[in-house]
């Protein structure tokens, strides 16, 4: 899921969600950005996008981009429902098993000997 990160100067930023929680998640960019970093954060869900206002976390350096948590500061009730039934829907897809796949299975332990 694209996402876009505006900040107070106005430099606009894009970014890829990689986890998405209602209380924040995690984004993938090229740029670094300071920890305590406030910003308007527009989500690109499959209903529609979101704009809510985010504290950008700690940044990780990975191979390519920075990985860095955020937490949403401010968030109206739409916008909440929004990212929830988004979640739900991440949820959903992660347990519903593909064709071809057989699904979830429970380990099997042998005990025999």
């Amino acid at each position: 899921m694209a996402a876009v990160i505006r900040l107070e100067n106005g430099r606009q930023l894009s970014s890829r969600v990689q986890q998405l929680s209602i209380t924040g998640g995690l984004l993938d960019h090229t740029a670094y950005l300071e920890e305590r970093t406030w910003a308007e954060l527009t989500l690109y869900l499959s209903s529609g996008p979101v704009r809510t206002t985010a504290e950008m976390l700690f940044p990780m350096r990975a191979p390519l981009s920075y990985r860095q948590p955020f937490r949403f500061t401010s968030v109206g009730t739409e916008e909440l429902h929004a990212v929830d039934r988004e979640v739900n829907e991440w949820l959903k897809r992660s347990v519903t098993p593909r064709p071809g796949d057989p699904g979830w299975r429970l380990p099997r332990y042998d005990f025999e000997t």
